[in-house]
């Protein structure tokens, strides 16, 4: 002890702060005071019904991005929290993974205004006469259309770990604590990173449905980029549009450089197959923290706690007398985990019998059969882009992830396009429909999956960078090329990343159909032919029956293609694409 307190004391006995303290400083304080402010505008007194100014002037703009942008960061704190939780309780546990996979598989398709009918009501009771009302359900709505590709993408990494290394963390002993840390979680970086700047973009894209509440005739305007461009849509304001696009990118630059970036360069030490010549990702705010002297001794101390935290035993280990009490503790689990299964069971029949009987008393069967109707025509509308963009994706993702210092240039380009919300695409897609008398369902399908065709290509990316160096250059010795390397080499990794990715894009285009087949342009209201239009409609006309009919068809049909088509390729994913 005496020793580390000694080789503690040489290294810091003369850390006097460096220039690189002092810019570091500036920057972590910068950041503190500006959060400070817009903590302090969430929870200023507000009253249900006073009208909300939204101003169109380019001076609101930095303080309306700075609210979205606080209100999208608590959201993915909140959505690691859920991933953490139970990603980690599906992929440990068969009866968990039962419940909770389809359960996400269904919430990820729910739209946005279905959350939002439950959760503004829900919030205004909570935190009466203040904005933390709204704030909170803003915040829940862009929650769930971040989470559950994180969730998913978590979830598959936890089931993807070689079982050599599993099988090592046994031969060390450690703890399931210990090996959920050190083996488990690193394994899962590249794609939880991945999933995190895709769900940042996600945000983005559902930022004008979360800002610019219309609930059952009830309008709530926060501020924020979402309703400046929800004001500049309704008012025409190509001008403010540009302003609106401009300030999202700087905004995007700006997080990518101090968030994500640092990131990246810090998932570096997980990677387990890095070479001399390999680029590593480079961030100058890392480099700022590591060359400050301060700074350093702050990372020393936090090691420190890390260690401890990961070492710590949750629960001393007792050895069980005799076999009596093991089957004994073993059928007690057993009737607790049946009581809890019973119950979660019979409370979901129960809910949707109440649902079913609140349907049927307002709706009648034929409106039944037509929402159906729409439903297929929207399916069919998603499958084809789907494929469509997997055609597209699936090999840029994959030159992408081979080349590191192209992944480095296209990251934040293509977090910015996802980023794009697709309703500021409207005005182009109205002048074209209208200009040429094309069919509105047509031609307004691709706005379904603009937002929503990143989840394939970044999910293809973390893929990618995890192909074993090894496999790659015994492929290349022995002249492994065409599609003899996509079937033997690439495939068997990407596969697992691409299925994930491309349940999440289903699931989100479900979503943005809500946004994609109704659009508003200077007073006209267009209508595509689909489920999506249906819901809205019935949303602003305040029809709750109706509109909880369209959510439970939109369900059903993600829970049937779910069966059909997802879950045997998730199978196949596991099955004969792992590599161990």
């Amino acid at each position: 002890m005496r020793l580390r307190k000694s080789v503690f004391a040489t290294n810091y006995r003369h850390a006097y702060p460096n220039l690189w303290d002092i810019a570091a400083l500036v920057v972590v304080l910068a950041i503190i005071v500006v959060l400070a402010i817009a903590a302090k505008q969430m929870s200023s007194p507000f009253d249900l019904g006073e009208p909300i100014a939204i101003h169109l002037s380019t001076l609101y703009l930095p303080d309306y991005a700075l609210r979205t942008v606080m209100r999208m960061f608590i959201a993915m704190g909140v959505s690691l929290l859920i991933t953490f939780i139970f990603g980690t309780w599906a992929a440990k546990s068969r009866h968990a993974e039962r419940i909770i996979i389809p359960t996400v598989d269904i919430l990820q398709s729910v739209p946005i205004l279905g959350f939002l009918s439950i959760s503004v009501p829900t919030f205004i009771g909570l935190f009466p006469k203040s904005m933390l009302g709204p704030e909170c359900a803003a915040i829940f709505a862009i929650v769930t259309s971040q989470a559950w590709n994180m969730l998913l993408g978590f979830y598959q990494s936890l089931k993807m770990v070689p079982s050599d290394l599993k099988d090592a963390s046994r031969l060390f002993h450690l703890n399931a604590w210990q090996r959920f840390w050190r083996v488990e979680v690193p394994m899962t970086i590249p794609s939880l990173l991945w999933n995190m700047m895709l769900s940042m973009s996600a945000g983005w894209f559902f930022v004008v449905a979360s800002e610019a509440i219309s609930v059952a005739n009830q309008s709530i305007m926060l501020p924020g980029i979402g309703s400046y461009i929800a004001v500049a849509i309704e008012h025409s304001d190509m001008q403010a549009i540009f302003y609106a696009i401009a300030m999202m990118l700087g905004v995007i630059m700006l997080y990518d450089q101090l968030l994500f970036r640092p990131l990246m360069a810090w998932s570096e030490k997980f990677r387990t197959d890095l070479e001399p010549n390999d680029h590593m990702a480079e961030s100058w705010v890392v480099d700022m923290f590591r060359q400050g002297k301060w700074f350093e001794r702050i990372g020393y101390f936090l090691a420190i706690l890390r260690d401890i935290v990961i070492n710590i035993r949750l629960a001393p280990r007792r050895e069980l007398s005799s076999n009596s009490v093991l089957k004994k503790s073993n059928k007690i689990l057993f009737v607790l985990t049946w009581v809890c299964h019973v119950a979660i069971y019979l409370a979901i029949f129960m809910a949707l019998g109440l649902l079913v009987k609140f349907i049927a008393q307002q709706t009648s069967l034929k409106e039944v059969f037509m929402v159906i109707g729409l439903g297929l025509v929207t399916a069919i509308k998603i499958l084809v882009l789907i494929i469509i963009c997997s055609v597209i994706w699936i090999p840029i993702g994959v030159w992408v992830g081979l080349r590191p210092k192209a992944a480095a240039i296209i990251q934040p380009i293509a977090q910015f396009f996802a980023a794009f919300p697709a309703n500021l695409l409207y005005p182009i897609v109205v002048i074209s429909i209208v200009h040429y008398h094309a069919n509105i369902t047509i031609w307004t399908a691709p706005l379904m999956i603009l937002g929503t065709q990143w989840y394939i290509l970044f999910n293809v990316i973390a893929g990618t960078t995890t192909l074993p160096k090894e496999l790659l250059m015994a492929a290349k010795l022995f002249r492994v090329r065409g599609w003899l390397k996509w079937r033997a080499v690439i495939l068997p990794v990407i596969f697992p990343y691409y299925i994930t990715g491309a349940v999440a894009a289903a699931g989100g285009a479900w979503n943005a159909s809500i946004v994609a087949e109704v659009f508003n342009w200077g007073g006209q209201t267009f209508h595509a032919i689909g489920l999506g239009a249906y819901i809205s409609e019935m949303t602003r006309a305040g029809k709750p029956a109706q509109e909880a009919l369209g959510i439970v068809v939109m369900c059903l049909l993600v829970v049937i293609i779910n069966r059909l088509i997802w879950k045997p390729l998730y199978a196949l994913a596991e099955e004969r694409f792992h590599v161990e």
